[in-house]
């Protein structure tokens, strides 16, 4: 496809699992006419349930590479599946990972080369992207803010919401999960504050994403089937291409979330000191 036919802004048609479907894109930058190969950033989160807004920030990288956001199906822009609702079995890790090679192969990218960026269950996406696929023009992974096996995961957010820093109902609602969903929400809301976005107040990026309303429908299913029990902590050898990790000190990623990810052969982990799990 000729570099001229690809608008800023857009929607790239998409076959989900049989169903016609659209995925909406941003680009920033010229895509053919920088020194360096592209950045696409898969946005989390809650597997996945927010959209590209957060990661415009990854914007201010533009001057030298493309940055490609896109809102992931079932989420924002992009064709939702949610009247009726399809079945949990619909919602898969796959679905994900070929809309992704979708995105990849209608900018030609597959032939020139580009980098991942995933944040949180985007982190899982580029993980089973790069184990499942080993896409050869893929150049190197970004994983931001990730967890290398579900019960880590787990582990990490009953931690951080027992340990008496937030009020009962804020506990009692982070522990009632996706079960009491509104009550859910609004805990959400306040664990956020300190483990997802420490910035006050949030920008409207962040405020719009984390805060209630939109159609959940997605992070429903993701984390009622699909993402339970996920792991790669047994396929980390796979990695073929450098990977740098990122995860903030006040992150819910803690160390020892994300700790499996050394056995990565070319990795490299930074810790921002003033961060949580937000830090874009």
């Amino acid at each position: 496809m000729p570099a001229a036919t690809f608008a800023p802004e857009g929607r790239i048609p998409f076959s989900a699992s049989g169903e016609p479907a659209e995925t909406w894109y941003k680009v920033i930058s010229d895509l053919f006419n920088q020194t360096q190969s592209p950045l696409i950033g898969p946005h989390g989160e809650l597997g996945p349930g927010m959209a590209h807004d957060y990661l415009i920030p990854l914007g201010d990288l533009s001057a030298t590479r493309p940055i490609i956001l896109y809102d992931q199906i079932g989420n924002a822009l992009s064709t939702h599946f949610s009247d009726p609702p399809k079945p949990a079995t619909f919602w898969t890790s796959d679905l994900f990972v070929d809309e992704l090679e979708n995105r990849v192969k209608f900018f030609g990218l597959e032939k020139r080369g580009y980098y991942l960026l995933g944040h949180s269950w985007g982190e899982i996406l580029a993980a089973e992207f790069e184990v499942r696929r080993h896409p050869s023009h893929l150049k190197g992974i970004v994983l931001s803010d990730l967890l290398a096996d579900m019960s880590l995961w787990g582990k990490s957010n009953t931690d951080l919401t027992s340990n008496c820093k937030f009020p009962a109902h804020v506990q009692e609602g982070l522990k009632g999960g996706f079960s009491v969903l509104k009550k859910y929400r609004v805990a959400l809301e306040e664990f956020y504050k300190v483990h997802a976005c420490r910035i006050s107040p949030q920008s409207k990026e962040v405020a719009a994403e984390t805060g209630l309303g939109g159609d959940t429908t997605t992070s429903l299913a993701m984390n009622t089937n699909a993402l339970k029990g996920w792991s790669i902590v047994d396929r980390l050898d796979q990695f073929t291409v450098p990977t740098l990790i990122i995860n903030g000190r006040y992150d819910i990623s803690q160390d020892f979330v994300i700790g499996p990810f050394d056995k990565i052969n070319k990795v490299k982990w930074i810790t921002f000191e003033n961060s949580s799990h937000l830090p874009m």
